[in-house]
């Protein structure tokens, strides 16, 4: 649901947009000015002075169906995304979605005719976009509701009763967002920091640019480093006696010459054998409190996965990097590439991913 009062957004006379294009100007210079001022706000030692949490609650089922509709989930499992970050959106209202629709459809027909748009399987009659709410994905109070985006096209060549081809896919998204963060934002802006992207880049290009130029944010590439990459797997190995994560497979690359690339895969039972080995006594949790997992275990899980490998291989993995970790629960590559397979998970994967994006963020 939309957080902010709802307005009626118009297309504005020459004279009206170059005031309110000076006044957009000016509000966000005072909004970079207002980020800038650590002194005041305490935001960069809060954001860019942070890691990644190191503790965090251990991921549980989430009966996601009951508060989300099957095709609105279907429409963000079982694909590759390439991620990237946004920072917040000026003036968003997730009730103006319908109009959104109209003004990025228009934006995508403009770019088409002066020849920036790439055509799909020949001449296409125009592309339709859509905006959709996803209800019931927000986990906490600050959290913006998540919005998915897609383009379908047909071709003029199309019989009348042949379906619309859906060529790109993308949504936005904040799921368990820094509290803290959240809180400093002037009301007049949405945070909704990662994005993914399935589809074309000309098409994702495009996207970005109409978000860029609509409410005045940037994007930029969300890698999915090496630290995040270790807790993605301790966290669904975690799962594996509620949903089978039926193998954990891991990709290293080495420094050598020619570059090395090592696929390590672990049979299920072992890994969650010796994921158990690593966990802390229940016993030193405190009473009443919910199930954690610290950095600590997951870095021990980890070494104990290279530790095996070189006593079979005398092969030591810590010279490399980890590139790529995957599940029967979802993948997730280095270069920002992620599919969740497995809804059930989806909120635990989504946390660690909001998190990387509000701190990879230049503000």
């Amino acid at each position: 649901m939309d957080r902010h009062p709802s307005g009626v957004l118009r297309t504005p006379h020459s004279s009206v947009a170059v005031q309110m294009r000076g006044k957009r100007k000016s509000c966000r210079q005072s909004y970079s000015s207002c980020l800038g001022a650590s002194s005041r706000l305490g935001l960069k030692p809060v954001l860019t002075g942070r890691r990644l949490n190191t503790s965090r609650r251990a991921p549980k089922s989430h009966s996601i169906t009951e508060k989300v509709t099957p095709e609105q989930l279907a429409l963000l499992l079982k694909t590759e995304w390439k991620l990237s970050y946004v920072t917040p959106l000026y003036q968003f209202r997730h009730t103006q979605l319908r109009s959104y629709c109209r003004q990025l459809s228009a934006f995508i027909a403009a770019e088409k005719q002066q020849g920036l748009a790439v055509e799909v399987e020949g001449m296409q009659s125009g592309y339709r976009v859509s905006f959709s709410a996803v209800q019931g994905m927000a986990e906490a109070d600050d959290d913006a509701e998540t919005v998915t985006i897609q383009i379908h096209s047909k071709s003029m060549l199309a019989k009348q009763d042949e379906p619309e081809k859906l060529v790109w896919s993308g949504w936005l998204s904040c799921i368990n967002g820094n509290p803290d963060y959240l809180h400093s934002l002037p009301n007049d802006f949405t945070c909704l920091p990662l994005f993914g992207s399935s589809g074309q880049e000309v098409f994702t290009f495009l996207v970005q640019s109409w978000f860029q130029k609509t409410f005045d944010c940037c994007f930029g590439p969300l890698e999915i480093n090496h630290t995040s990459l270790q807790w993605l797997a301790a966290l669904w190995t975690n799962c594996h006696t509620e949903s089978s994560i039926q193998h954990l497979k891991l990709i290293w690359t080495l420094p050598v010459e020619p570059q090395l690339q090592i696929t390590y895969t672990v049979n299920p039972q072992d890994a969650w054998s010796l994921w158990s080995s690593v966990r802390k006594d229940p016993e030193e949790e405190n009473e009443g409190e919910e199930e954690s997992i610290d950095f600590e275990e997951v870095v021990r899980f980890i070494q104990g996965l290279k530790n095996h490998f070189y006593k079979h291989f005398r092969l030591d993995l810590s010279a490399g990097t980890l590139k790529q970790v995957s599940t029967a629960l979802g993948s997730a590559k280095y270069s920002g590439r992620i599919k969740i397979s497995n809804s059930r998970y989806m909120i635990t994967t989504l946390t660690l991913l909001t998190e990387a994006a509000l701190l990879k963020m230049p503000i």
